[in-house]
């Protein structure tokens, strides 16, 4: 054929070079030193981050005592709350309503400065669950923790503790002095709040049926007999408030987990 007819390639032409072969002299370009230290810069940042906070549902352990029964068993409650993964139990004690003086000739022993007073009720809404303990008086709550529930009214107004779980637990003077009513009585605290009432039942198993001994405690929740105030809590009542803070974190951790 005459030229230009193309079916012989010129000799002087080079064949061509795919894209992803590229001549060994491309592929050794040295990557600029500025791309370099913004690469270590930005490894080093990353690195420097640190994880993400651990968040703990909080379930504070609100009470009133005065002889220190009541305390006792709010402490071993804490244990309980904290023994459960992801969880962790907050003391507060409620504000003291009657003088020094008084509680003096009544030979009140003084409080534990390591426990905080709750001194707004606007606290509440931190919780993730509230377990609410106090002494009888005539088979209801004393009148110290009645003050307080009375100074809830503004989050009642609005509503903010609707839906949260709460829980009691008690002490009585003796074994009719109202281990059980008091809890009951309280639950009305709870309604007007639109709060979840939320007992133990018979979830501490044997300990619940035990005759061996005398024990504080209902299904309603822990409970101890302080007797004439001498008298102080056994290892089972104890082991009961350590199982409802158990209970009680477990239960707060179905409600409020995805």
């Amino acid at each position: 054929m005459g030229k230009g007819g193309g079916c012989v390639p010129s000799k002087k032409r080079q064949p061509a070079v795919a894209s992803n072969d590229a001549p060994s002299s491309a592929r050794n370009v040295p990557i600029p030193t500025e791309q370099k230290s913004q690469a270590s810069n930005e490894a080093l940042e990353a690195a420097a981050i640190p994880p993400p906070a651990v968040v703990k549902l909080k379930i504070f352990i609100v009470f009133y005592s005065m002889y220190g029964h009541v305390e006792s068993l709010a402490k071993r409650m804490k244990k309980g709350v904290d023994g459960i993964d992801g969880a962790e139990g907050v003391l507060y004690r409620v504000p003291e309503t009657l003088p020094s003086e008084v509680l003096d000739q009544m030979k009140a022993p003084p409080k534990d400065p390591e426990i905080p007073v709750i001194t707004a009720a606007a606290e509440l809404e931190e919780a993730d669950g509230i377990l609410f303990g106090f002494p009888t008086r005539y088979g209801a709550m004393a009148a110290q923790m009645k003050a307080f529930f009375d100074s809830t009214g503004q989050l009642w107004k609005e509503q903010k503790l609707a839906g949260k779980p709460a829980g009691f637990f008690v002490s009585t003077g003796t074994q009719g002095g109202g281990q059980e009513t008091t809890a009951w009585t309280a639950i009305t605290q709870l309604a007007h709040h639109g709060m979840l009432f939320v007992p133990i039942g018979y979830t501490f198993g044997a300990g619940m049926f035990s005759m061996d001994d005398i024990r504080g405690g209902s299904p309603y929740g822990a409970g101890v007999f302080a007797g004439d105030g001498t008298r102080q809590a056994t290892e089972r009542e104890l082991s009961l408030a350590e199982h409802q803070g158990k209970y009680m974190a477990s239960i707060v951790k179905r409600l409020v987990l995805p």
